[in-house]
């Protein structure tokens, strides 16, 4: 599903962000990308929805090529996937029902469409007595769930979450973790990046360590660190 292979980045400013990066996600496969900041987990999440491109290497993604797309190659490869970021952009003049429909609008769903699967979303993340609220007028676990519920619009094939619980207390950050887990267990690969190591701790799902760039810890392959360097304890 997404194949990194040799991957190496290298930005004009700030140098290497990543060196022969190699991994593999599987369908439906629930993945933890942690390490210290400036590590290279947000270059990762940005070559997945193909914001960058690498600078040797390859990233395969539902069957694109890096090194093969266009522009319009890669609105389509967005169309399969979910984003979400830590600061949750939502438009902050709209209403949470408004939040998730402009995001089914701008992707072309049929407009008699829009409201049920609207309600149907906003239902499944939790906040089916908030649709006329305004970001404002919510939490931030709140207005996260929104953004989850805005990713899902299309059914992706892979949910992507850049530190989601960032801005979180621990009890919504509890309730957003649960949420993700939910939307795996429906088959929905996540890919989440996070430094909240209790998180990783009390969950079995597959950890992928970053450092200065390169992977030195990847719980789906333990002969990759015998030593044990690197290792979440």
């Amino acid at each position: 599903m997404i194949r990194f292979t040799h991957v190496t980045k290298e930005y004009p400013k700030t140098g290497v962000a990543l060196s022969d990066v190699s991994f593999h996600v599987a369908k439906g496969e629930f993945l933890f990308l942690t390490g210290p900041s400036g590590a290279g987990k947000s270059t990762i999440l940005r070559l997945i929805y193909m914001e960058d491109q690498p600078t040797s290497g390859e990233v395969r993604v539902s069957g694109m090529l890096s090194s093969e797309v266009n522009r319009g190659d890669v609105a389509r490869l967005r169309r399969k996937l979910g984003i979400v970021f830590q600061d949750f952009r939502l438009l902050e003049d709209r209403s949470v029902e408004e939040n998730v429909g402009f995001a089914l609008e701008v992707t072309g769903a049929p407009r008699a469409s829009i409201p049920g699967k609207v309600n149907r979303l906003l239902t499944q993340v939790g906040l089916a007595s908030k649709t006329t609220a305004l970001p404002k007028e919510l939490s931030g676990g709140e207005q996260q769930r929104v953004a989850i519920a805005r990713a899902l619009v299309n059914d992706p094939f892979v949910l992507i979450a850049d530190e989601p619980t960032g801005n979180l207390d621990d009890r919504a950050t509890r309730g957003i973790f649960q949420l993700l887990r939910e939307i795996n267990a429906s088959g929905t690969a996540v890919i989440m990046a996070t430094h909240n190591l209790e998180l990783i701790r009390r969950s079995d799902y597959r950890t992928i360590e970053i450092n200065r760039g390169g992977i030195v810890f990847d719980s789906g392959d333990k002969a990759r660190t015998p030593s044990g360097e690197g290792e979440i304890v």
